[in-house]
């Protein structure tokens, strides 16, 4: 695990991963663990006042404007309260990639960072969603300027990212559909699927890579460095593990995700961490609302 600022980071194998206070349940690699029945998690949440927001949000719109980025996730921690501890929610919820640390956070993400099979670096950002009830949601999303600006973006970002780290950097897909599940049903979200050829030496050189990749351009924005430096300022703390990278290499391959969809504890408080993508087209309101949107547990 590496953290969005890229430190501190988090380095075991899987036999060591208890006395880390760890537990994983990837595609290709699961700490055993008893299922609880997927009874509803619920959550009061207690967001920001919008007027909170909305100071951010004109932060982030001015730097915009001065052309000191394009896109840029802007984040934000909601306490919430739920009768469930960190671990119970670790076993109930549904998600391509979990990660539990003990007295610390649960992530149930959807959304993968890198894959590497066979010499060939892939990644697969999302970004665009909708509600899967509203009537031609596929229609309207897919129809969406704002969210296609957004994407163009990103796959741009995200393909110059993989070209310094590897050769013939290409879009195989773009922006394609999928159903990812939250606690209040499915939504629709646009993914695009980029690949490029490492050298052969590549397992040699992970650290290396990782540290050329993060963080991830889906949670940061465009261009990086600027924007980066712009979310320090605006969020006004550190992320720590949200928005960072976890994989799991097991010699030959590797399978990653970017570790979204998070709830940490704090001195023994907890907080859900959620965003989104602001651009020069973003609504403030619409903004707000989606990130309180975001705040939920996915429960089949």
């Amino acid at each position: 695990m590496v953290s969005f600022e890229k430190s501190p980071t988090t380095i075991c194998l899987p036999e060591d991963m208890p006395a880390h206070g760890l537990m994983v349940d990837f595609p290709n690699i699961k700490t055993p663990y008893s299922v609880e029945n997927h009874d509803p998690v619920y959550l009061d949440s207690f967001p920001m006042d919008y007027q909170e927001y909305a100071l951010m949000f004109r932060g982030v719109m001015e730097e915009i404007e001065y052309g000191n980025s394009f896109l840029l996730n802007l984040t934000c921690a909601t306490p919430i309260r739920t009768g469930h501890d960190l671990l119970s929610i670790f076993r109930k919820s549904e998600a391509k990639y979990k990660i539990h640390q003990e007295g610390q956070f649960v992530c149930f993400s959807p959304e993968p960072f890198v894959r590497i099979q066979e010499d060939i670096i892939a990644t697969y950002p999302m970004k665009g969603t909708i509600d899967l009830k509203i009537k031609n949601a596929r229609e309207i999303l897919m129809n969406d300027s704002k969210e296609l600006a957004e994407h163009y973006t990103i796959v741009d970002l995200l393909r110059n990212d993989l070209a310094s780290v590897a050769n013939d950097a290409e879009v195989n897909k773009f922006r394609y559909l999928e159903e990812v599940l939250t606690g209040k049903g499915r939504i629709l979200q646009t993914s695009s699927q980029i690949s490029a050829c490492l050298k052969q030496d590549w397992p040699d050189q992970l650290g290396d890579i990782f540290d050329k990749l993060l963080p991830a351009g889906s949670v940061s924005g465009a261009p990086k460095e600027e924007t980066v430096e712009i979310i320090q300022q605006v969020e006004k703390g550190k992320r720590g593990y949200y928005t960072g990278v976890a994989g799991y290499f097991d010699g030959s391959d590797l399978d990653s995700c970017v570790m979204i969809r998070f709830i940490e504890e704090r001195d023994g408080k907890l907080y859900y961490r959620s965003g989104g993508g602001i651009t020069s087209m973003s609504d403030c309101k619409s903004e707000y609302y989606e990130m309180i949107k975001k705040i939920y547990v996915p429960v089949i």
